[in-house]
């Protein structure tokens, strides 16, 4: 047991080599920096969630070779779209937000179980998950789709297009990956079940005593479930949950500040960098740029009292990462038990 608490917490404040985290910083910086410049040009910065998501796609397949990385980042944008619409959708029907949550999670284990079969990385459903929740709580109506579909996509073409520059520009090679798609297993179903069964309740947690922004709730259940194996879930769980709350000190700093647009979208590119540049070395450093970034981009979208946002941001990551550990805990011990018997 002992042993068991020391790999945990040398995993928690355990800091990876840098392996060329610059070069994706500066794509993630291009991906997203650029669209919501021209968001702000326009002055439609409340489209920024839109374009902020639809860039994630530039995250995907860091570690790829380029051909792969290229079709990881397009199919990966797709889903975004895909989520985005999804969300779009339980918002324009007004739905509640129970029905919203159990949505929601279906399509955490949806995606889950996709992103194992094609070996997606960064792995599982965390961005997917965030992005449904987050549009689902936005008010939309009908015209709304046809805006995620120009604002999103247009954000994702643009960050193939800089992951191919970039591949051009250092002369990549093109051939075709010989990985093969791994067996959907009984290690496959059984995260896809943990994901879908941690967001649910998570979600329903938070939208029962919190109300707004649930969707946090199970994006920390979702995050704390990541991982092959139960410690590596619990390294994740912790570095989340300590570096959300100092991320959101940083973030209630930010916001006292009350920065212009422009200046906050600077803000926001270099958190981008930041968290790009240790999100592959330690997982609680990246929350500490992570989560003021989420934070700016929400004030951005849909302006709240920026206590309340805080409040809501800690109360329903503790309410997350604490269902998220539990699921993993007991997902681990019925997984032992058959091979016990």
């Amino acid at each position: 047991m002992a042993e068991s608490r020391g790999r945990v917490w040398t995993g928690v404040i355990r800091v990876g080599p840098h392996r060329g985290d610059h070069r994706v910083a500066l794509r993630a910086v291009l991906s997203i920096g650029v669209p919501l410049l021209v968001l702000l040009a326009l002055g439609r910065l409340d489209l920024s969630v839109y374009a902020s998501f639809g860039a994630f796609a530039a995250l995907y397949g860091r570690t790829d070779l380029p051909r792969a990385r290229v079709r990881m980042q397009a199919v990966a944008g797709t889903v975004l779209v895909s989520c985005m619409l999804i969300g779009t959708a339980l918002s324009t029907l007004a739905t509640p937000a129970i029905a919203s949550v159990a949505v929601v999670a279906i399509l955490a284990a949806v995606v889950t179980l996709f992103a194992y079969r094609t070996q997606w990385h960064p792995p599982g459903a965390l961005f997917a998950v965030f992005a449904a929740g987050a549009t689902a709580s936005f008010p939309a109506t009908g015209a709304t789709f046809l805006t995620v579909l120009v604002v999103g996509g247009a954000s994702v073409l643009w960050s193939l297009l800089v992951t191919c520059v970039f591949v051009v520009a250092r002369r990549g090679s093109w051939r075709r990956p010989t990985r093969t798609r791994p067996p959907i297993g009984s290690v496959a179903w059984e995260m896809t079940a943990t994901v879908g069964v941690a967001a649910l309740l998570a979600g329903v947690a938070g939208a029962l005593l919190i109300g707004t922004h649930w969707y946090w709730a199970m994006v920390g259940a979702v995050a704390a479930v990541g991982g092959a194996h139960v410690t590596a879930r619990l390294i994740r769980g912790v570095q989340r949950l300590v570096g959300t709350l100092l991320g959101v000190l940083i973030a209630a700093g930010l916001l006292a500040l009350d920065l212009p647009p422009w200046i906050v979208l600077l803000v926001a590119v270099a958190l981008q960098a930041g968290a790009e540049l240790f999100v592959g070395r330690n997982y609680g450093i990246a929350m500490l740029f992570i989560t003021p970034l989420a934070l700016l981009m929400v004030s951005l979208a849909s302006p709240v009292a920026p206590e309340m946002l805080l409040r809501d941001r800690v109360i329903e990551t503790v309410i997350g990462v604490a269902i998220g550990t539990l699921v993993a805990i007991v997902s681990a011990g019925l997984r032992r038990r058959p091979a016990r018997s």
